[in-house]
C-alpha cells in the first residue's frame, strides 16, 4: 500500500519536475503559463515555479521585477479561470449536489451572504494560505463578485506571495535547507498576518456599522 503511494508521488513529482525545467526554458512566458496552471486546477505548489525563477534573477539569467510580474499575471489568470468556472456551473452544481456533502441549501445561502458581504477580504486573505489559494477563486464566482473587485484583491494577495517567493529565490535560491527553513517560518508568518488582516478588518467593519446606526 505504502509503496504504491510512493510510486504515485515520485511519478507525480516527476511530472512537475519535468513540466517546470520544460516550461520555464520558455522564459517569462512559460512563467505565466506554469502560474495559470497552479492558480487554476494542476496539483503543484508555486514555490516550485517563482524560487528557481528569483535564483535564476540573481545570477542575470532573468529580471527580478519581470518575474514578479510574470507572476502575477499567471496567478490572476489561473483565478479568473476557476472564478468563470464558479460563475457558470457552481450555484447549479452546489444547490443540485451539495446535499450529499452535507451542504445544505439553508448553509449555502448563509455562505453565500457571508460571502457577498465580505467577499473582497476573504479573497485577499485566500491567495496567501497554503492549500487554500488554488480554490479560493470558486466562492467569487458562484457569488457573482464584480470581476474587477475579484481580480485587485486576487492580485493584492497573489502579489504578496510571488514577490516573497521570488526573492527568497533571489537572496538564498541556492541553498535549499535554508530555502526550506525560511518557507517555513514565512507560512507561519503569513497565517498570523492573515489572522491580524481579519481582526483588523472585524473592527473597522463594526466601526463602520456602528457609524451608520448613529446616522
Amino acid at each position: 500500500m505504502l509503496s504504491g503511494i510512493e510510486n504515485i508521488w515520485g511519478a507525480l513529482q516527476e511530472i512537475v519536475s519535468f513540466i517546470v525545467e520544460t516550461v520555464l526554458d520558455l522564459g517569462y512566458l512559460g512563467i505565466v503559463g506554469l502560474m495559470f496552471l497552479e492558480s487554476s486546477f494542476f496539483p503543484f505548489p508555486s514555490e516550485v515555479v517563482m524560487i528557481p525563477a528569483g535564483y535564476l534573477s540573481s545570477n542575470g539569467g532573468m529580471n527580478l521585477f519581470l518575474v514578479v510580474i510574470c507572476g502575477i499575471v499567471g496567478s490572476v489568470l489561473g483565478a479568473i479561470f476557476n472564478y468563470y468556472i464558479g460563475y457558470k456551473l457552481g450555484r447549479l452544481f452546489l444547490m443540485k449536489y451539495g446535499k450529499y456533502m452535507l451542504l445544505s441549501e439553508k448553509r449555502l445561502l448563509r455562505a453565500e451572504i457571508l460571502f457577498n458581504k465580505h467577499g473582497e477580504i476573504i479573497t485577499f486573505v485566500g491567495r496567501l494560505i497554503p492549500g487554500v489559494r488554488q480554490y479560493i477563486s470558486f466562492p467569487p464566482g458562484v457569488t457573482r463578485m464584480p470581476i474587477l473587485n475579484f481580480i485587485i484583491f486576487t492580485a493584492a494577495g497573489a502579489g504578496m506571495w510571488v514577490t516573497i517567493l521570488s526573492l527568497l529565490g533571489y537572496f538564498v535560491g541556492e541553498n535549499q535547507e535554508l530555502v526550506h527553513q525560511y518557507l517555513h517560518q514565512i507560512v507561519y508568518i503569513l497565517i498570523a498576518f492573515c489572522v491580524l488582516v481579519a481582526i483588523i478588518y472585524a473592527i473597522y467593519n463594526k466601526k463602520i456599522r456602528k457609524f451608520k446606526k448613529e446616522i
